[in-house]
């Protein structure tokens, strides 16, 4: 069978082209395009995915197998089915669930001890440096009762507001 004049197995091959160099350049500036909420059914990269599966899956089948057009296409669209949902439920739907493991909210820094990296002045802001088992947070600081807090000093997070950790000497009981 031909299409203009081309035979399918050479359509094949070209749409496999065509819809994987497009499947990665989706992929590479992905993030230029997440600002687009669209449902999950319009997953550009099922939607990308699919096309480069069938592309190939078809070309592979009519360039071995021998196989009438028609079954060809039924077979590949069906594989095509199967892979892309296999790839949205077992790989795309964990991956967008998962939390990100360096991820706290401005009220998890409340009531934790971290150490002066700038000296807090009287009215006026340091750098406290908070450790942790997922890595260091480094934030703009401001004394709580307006002291003087001096460099190296432990100190407590009281209080967040506006991205200012407002803290206190820490004194261990």
């Amino acid at each position: 069978m031909e299409i203009f004049g081309v035979s399918l197995q050479t359509v094949y091959l070209y749409g496999l082209i065509i819809s994987g160099a497009v499947t990665f350049l989706f992929i590479l500036f992905h993030d230029v395009f997440s600002g687009f909420e669209l449902p999950d059914i319009f997953n550009p990269t099922l939607v990308f995915s699919f096309f480069t599966l069938f592309f190939a899956t078809a070309f592979l089948f009519t360039w071995g197998a021998g196989l009438h057009e028609w079954l060809v296409a039924s077979l590949s669209f069906v594989i095509s089915l199967i892979m892309v949902t296999l790839l949205n439920l077992f790989i795309l739907i964990p991956i967008s669930t998962a939390e990100e493991s360096l991820a706290f909210t401005e009220d998890d820094l409340q009531g934790r001890v971290g150490r002066v990296l700038t000296a807090v002045p009287v009215d006026g802001f340091g750098e406290v440096l908070i450790e942790s088992n997922s890595g260091n947070i480094a934030k703009p600081a401001a004394s709580y009762n307006n002291e003087a807090i001096p460099f190296d000093t432990k100190v407590l997070v009281i209080e967040v507001k506006e991205g200012v950790l407002y803290v206190i000497a820490y004194k261990q009981i």
